[in-house]
């Protein structure tokens, strides 16, 4: 049975996306523009291993464009 909680395409060797995401989202200036940079990263980072690729990469440019329109406000 796969694990429900931490899911394959969340590992990568012995380093976790939430490892990554967190570490990348700490330099944020708020939590609004972190919390956008931290989904983009998740789409990203499990793009390859859940799901249809071009559908992750779609959920990560739509928050990418969510985080450039914040950043150019």
């Amino acid at each position: 049975m796969s694990d429900q909680i931490n899911p394959d395409h969340y590992r990568y060797g012995p380093t976790e996306a939430i490892d990554v995401i967190e570490a990348a989202i700490a330099r944020a200036p708020d939590p609004v523009l972190g919390n956008c940079q931290g989904h983009v990263l998740r789409y990203i980072l499990r793009m390859w291993d859940k799901g249809d690729p071009a559908v992750n990469a779609a959920k990560a440019r739509w928050y990418l464009n969510r985080l450039l329109g914040k950043l150019e406000a």
